[in-house]
């Protein structure tokens, strides 16, 4: 038998040989990618909607960062949720752990002279147990100013143990079923940042949606979210893709172009290539921006001028991705491993409880 120090070393070893081998596979072009013919979509003022997964609604490819709201005045918030809807993106994303709050009430007011029937609003709880789940939907409700949400998900699981919590008969699960049920909630789905926790989730109860990191730089690096895409797919599940504009973490010593925790893709050429990397994934229907009014209006514009990504755009990318390091690598890692993770990992995220989807 194995000492616990051997039996680490060598799923230590099993972890990097895989990974190794996914990242290869990629950079030689093993990953299937939307065709022209595959890509046949209504259009909304320009702007593409796909059918989310099974749940019989069309949402924009470019969804709503709320987090955004954060940085901006009431009256800016409000001009930029509505100019996103006339330019024809209808997916609105929130949470409470955004900005303590204040976010999901920047966006309640916001969204008030937009009709309830033509957007679709997700909201997220960071709650483990049923009690707490039920009090910040409840709380969101309120504050989103709506008497249901259109998609609501567990956010941010990253270990098992959270997944067994969550799913346990206290957990925020058996919250979230009865609300579906009382008429609150539409569709349930959830967000989670390591591959594990996510595989995990996905076995045990049949969600309609899963968001996950999804980006050019994260996919040829690590290969990071491939085999979450690969179970969804399976599952007819719909894929929201979280941080699809990011190049992974600032390089050190590296000039930052803005204030933020992650290095975004910043001119439209660069958005375009990761926005249309992340979209051109099967099973991928839309994707979340980083939190900038100014990196939304980029990230429309892309998608208005979506087309599946060509093989030299590709090679680009993987070119590109060769200057960017994982922004998930260590924590994936220690996950896969089964070391218990603080909570709060990631220096400069300004989530509560290291909530950062």
């Amino acid at each position: 038998m194995l000492n616990p120090s051997s039996e680490a070393l060598m799923k230590r070893r099993v972890f990097i040989k895989v990974v190794g081998g996914v990242a290869g596979g990629l950079a030689m072009g093993g990953q299937s990618f939307l065709s022209a013919a595959d890509a046949v979509e209504t259009r909304v003022e320009g702007l593409p909607r796909r059918p989310l997964g099974q749940t019989g609604k069309k949402v924009s490819v470019v969804g709503f960062p709320g987090l955004a709201l954060m940085h901006y005045d009431q009256k800016r918030c409000t001009e930029g949720l509505h100019s996103a809807f006339e330019r024809g993106l209808n997916y609105f994303d929130v949470a409470p752990a955004y900005n303590n709050g204040d976010c999901e009430n920047k966006m309640g007011i916001g969204l008030q002279g937009l009709d309830r029937d033509q957007y679709f609003l997700a909201c997220k709880t960071n709650q483990r147990k049923k009690e707490g789940a039920r009090m910040e939907l409840e709380r969101s409700l309120t504050r989103l100013k709506t008497d249901h949400f259109d998609l609501y998900q567990l956010h941010h699981l990253r270990q098992p143990a959270e997944v067994r919590e969550v799913l346990g008969p206290d957990g925020a699960l058996a919250t979230i079923q009865k609300a579906r049920d009382e008429g609150k909630i539409r569709h349930v789905g959830f967000s989670a940042h390591t591959t594990k926790a996510a595989l995990q989730v996905m076995k045990e109860f049949r969600f309609d949606t899963v968001m996950f990191p999804v980006s050019f730089a994260e996919y040829y690096t690590i290969g990071f979210a491939k085999e979450v895409l690969d179970l969804a797919e399976k599952q007819g599940v719909g894929v929201i893709a979280i941080k699809p504009m990011s190049m992974g973490q600032w390089p050190q010593g590296a000039k930052k172009t803005r204030e933020w925790w992650y290095r975004c893709t910043e001119s439209q050429r660069e958005v375009d290539l990761a926005m249309r990397f992340a979209l051109s994934l099967p099973g991928v229907v839309s994707g979340i921006p980083p939190s900038f009014l100014d990196l939304l209006d980029k990230a429309i514009e892309a998608g208005k001028n979506f087309k599946p990504i060509t093989d030299e755009e590709l090679a680009e990318l993987q070119q590109i991705a060769k200057s960017c390091e994982s922004f998930f690598k260590t924590e994936d890692a220690k996950v896969a491993l089964g070391a218990r993770l603080h909570e709060r990992s990631m220096a400069g995220c300004p989530h509560d409880y290291g909530h950062w989807a």
